[in-house]
């Protein structure tokens, strides 16, 4: 069955089965096991349903910078990124219906440019500091 509108609910049956994928996917799983590790990924799926919940659904719910709190991440590469974004629009498409599953992709779009920006500014740094 497919979600024909978003709300906090279907948010949340949307996060949860992609942070499962993620988890178990052979690039991305290692590099959140080691940023998150397994005792806070209660508190990461909070987080994850506040950040989606202020996106799609404008409540404000979210607060940080998120391009800021991956590029933190040890280890973590602008495909990887790409392959996050991929699995998310796969697991989107998947539980939601025609017209909100583009506007995910729409929002998809948005972060992919700005996760370039953001990579391209990192790799910048490590540059001038290196």
């Amino acid at each position: 069955m497919q979600f024909q509108c978003v709300t906090e609910a279907t948010l949340a049956r949307l996060v949860d089965p992609f942070y499962g994928q993620v988890r178990a996917d052979p690039v991305l799983g290692p590099i959140f096991d080691k940023a998150i590790g397994n005792e806070r990924w209660p508190a990461h799926l909070a987080k994850m349903y506040a950040f989606w919940s202020s996106v799609m659904l404008t409540t404000g719910r979210y607060k940080g910078n998120p391009m800021a709190a991956h590029m933190a991440v040890q280890g973590i590469e602008e495909p990887m990124f790409k392959r996050w974004l991929m699995l998310f629009g796969e697991t989107a498409d998947e539980f939601f219906a025609e017209a909100p599953a583009a506007i995910f992709a729409s929002k998809r779009r948005g972060s992919r440019r700005a996760a370039s920006s953001a990579c391209s500014s990192v790799r910048r740094s490590r540059t001038e500091i290196g």
